[in-house]
């Protein structure tokens, strides 16, 4: 297969789980470049459902190394309690299989205070849906260079240094600004060496553990997390996560150059969904969104939230082809879409009396775009137990083709239903 990533096309929730779960039969070692545990990954295998946050879904897979690379945030403790959920299910969890980089910087107690803090203070309007767990605090330090890396957990005089020296800036502002009580260095100490002593044997050189794997001739994966348009430079801004999605990240991220990188998998659901707030200019407040919010079960393994459904933008997919390049498309919950007598299709926006194919650059601007929709048949039939092409009804197919021929990607894997069986290899 060589090396490939595998991201998500539009605003996260895609089902690049189950995706990333089925290539990896072929792959040796699976790689998370970007991103922490606001992601969530749903797993189905046989009866049982795995949703994972932090570890790549290759550890549910006997012999593949799963590496956590130095573009992740970490919340030690949830990464602890994650381990400790799958070992208590039988699955390998030794560090001979799952390792973390000793450049990942580490979520503490604090900056999950802080987004909590954060979001309470500013006002409905400013609010842009934070998941709470940190993540954007944990980067802010990581570029202000205070931040602390997995590899500290080793020398506890170090951490304990880093910690003090970080609190007098966040106590500054709990106290001053947020009407919060201060956080005591003692307390973060104590609740982050518990999780972290577990997790010391875990930590390694990840750059050269995915040199071996290439040197050794064997595949490697480059799983990402959220969507593109969730990229803190390319995405909905502000209302972003706070790394970069896109594929070239794959090589920061990851510590490896980008010409070892080989094909890019983008997947993108059959329709279209986002969480928390932002623009979406397809969404579908009618008894056609309640359709697809309830028979593709749309509620957020992270948060729970439910989430906002609308219509296909290929707009939105033009975009994720022009920023990242995808050599191919994994087209998810296509079975969502059977029983709706029409479906619409997003081909372009109008925009200050325009018609524009390519999404606007200026802030909010999204927000001010109405759909330009194109509408085709639907189909009635059940498509959850298509195993070929041929099996697709062909109302289907073309749906298929139009997807093709709007972003110039071939569309070469299709998924009829949550099992890793209900898929169809083209």
């Amino acid at each position: 297969m060589s090396n490939v990533i595998v991201m998500g096309a539009q605003w996260g929730d895609e089902g690049k789980g189950k995706i990333v779960d089925l290539l990896t039969r072929d792959i040796d070692v699976i790689v998370r470049f970007q991103g922490g545990n606001n992601a969530g990954h749903t797993v189905i295998v046989g009866d049982k459902e795995y949703i994972l946050h932090l570890i790549p879904s290759g550890i549910l897979h006997e012999g593949k190394k799963c590496l956590i690379g130095n573009g992740v945030v970490l919340d030690p403790g949830v990464f602890w309690k994650e381990i400790e959920g799958l070992r208590v299910k039988g699955l390998d969890v030794s560090p001979e299989r799952l390792k973390i980089s000793k450049k990942t910087h580490l979520i503490m107690p604090y900056h999950c205070a802080l987004d909590g803090a954060r979001e309470d203070y500013k006002s409905a309007e400013d609010k842009i849906g934070t998941t709470g767990r940190g993540i954007g605090p944990c980067y802010e330090d990581k570029a202000a260079r205070i931040g602390i890396r997995a590899g500290d957990l080793a020398d506890h005089a170090l951490l304990r240094s880093k910690i003090e020296a970080a609190l007098v800036e966040k106590n500054a502002l709990f106290t001053s600004l947020y009407g919060r009580e201060a956080i005591s260095v003692d307390a973060v100490f104590e609740e982050v060496v518990a999780a972290g002593d577990c997790l010391v044997p875990y930590l390694a050189d990840v750059t050269g553990e995915i040199w071996e794997a290439f040197d050794s001739g064997k595949n490697v994966m480059f799983e990402g997390a959220q969507g593109i348009h969730l990229d803190i430079d390319h995405g909905t801004y502000p209302f972003v996560t706070s790394s970069n999605t896109v594929a070239g990240n794959a090589s920061a991220g990851g510590g490896i150059p980008a010409n070892r990188l080989d094909r890019i998998i983008a997947i993108v659901k059959a329709y279209t969904t986002r969480v928390g707030a932002g623009p979406f200019p397809t969404e579908l407040f009618d008894e056609d969104g309640t359709y697809l919010q309830e028979k593709g079960h749309e509620f957020g393994a992270t948060t729970g939230r439910r989430r906002r459904c609308g219509w296909l933008d290929l707009v939105v997919l033009g975009e994720t082809a022009r920023l990242n390049g995808p050599t191919d498309i994994a087209l998810t919950k296509l079975d969502v879409l059977s029983g709706m007598k029409e479906i619409k299709i997003c081909t372009a926006y109008e925009y200050k009396g325009e018609r524009v194919t390519v999404i606007p650059q200026d802030q909010g601007a999204l927000g001010d775009c109405t759909p330009v929709y194109e509408t085709v048949p639907g189909w009635d039939e059940d498509i959850t137990k298509a195993t070929k092409w041929e099996d697709l009804p062909e109302n289907c197919q073309k749906y298929i083709e139009r997807i093709e021929d709007l972003t110039g990607v071939r569309v070469s894997i299709i998924s009829v239903g949550p099992e890793r069986d209900q898929t169809i290899m083209r």
